[in-house]
């Protein structure tokens, strides 16, 4: 989770970074931060799996775990289920980045999911890893998004 952090630091208004790991090894595999100022897709995951492919292909995925700071949005968890990544792990839930005032579609990745199971059956689902660390990360963001919405800079991520 630490490495997906590192990744969030890289866009400080929007901190959503993701690794993608080989669940055995602990080899990284597919790095990424968000970058919806370029393209509302480019959800940290999202980058995270492009990269993947990149480097490896569209295959072998359910061996490997994606650690991300912010629970998957319905988007990303979505592809996620596409891909059978079969091992999601996560720092802030859904609820907590609302508390910060982004914009979430109020399904959570469980939900996802629990909705793909006819062809999705993952290993592991599990939120709040370091979650402590990425809540005040995401508060700061709020701050600095409403200094900047004060000079009129506000984006959407």
């Amino acid at each position: 989770m630490w490495l997906a952090v590192e990744q969030a630091r890289r866009n400080p208004e929007w901190p959503f970074g993701a690794v993608i790991v080989d669940s055995r090894s602990g080899e990284v595999l597919g790095r990424g931060v968000n970058t919806g100022a370029d393209s509302p897709l480019l959800h940290g995951e999202v980058v995270a799996m492009n990269d993947y492919v990149r480097r490896h292909g569209n295959q072998g995925w359910s061996g490997t775990t994606l650690y991300t700071t912010g629970e998957p949005c319905s988007m990303c968890m979505s592809a996620l289920a596409w891909a059978d990544v079969r091992r999601v792990v996560w720092a802030s839930s859904i609820d907590e980045l609302r508390r910060t005032d982004i914009i979430q579609i109020a399904l959570t990745a469980r939900e996802v999911a629990a909705a793909a199971r006819s062809f999705y059956t993952p290993d592991l689902l599990l939120g709040g890893v370091l979650a402590n660390h990425t809540n005040r990360l995401f508060e700061e963001a709020r701050r600095l998004r409403q200094g900047q919405s004060l000079s009129g800079a506000l984006r959407r991520p």
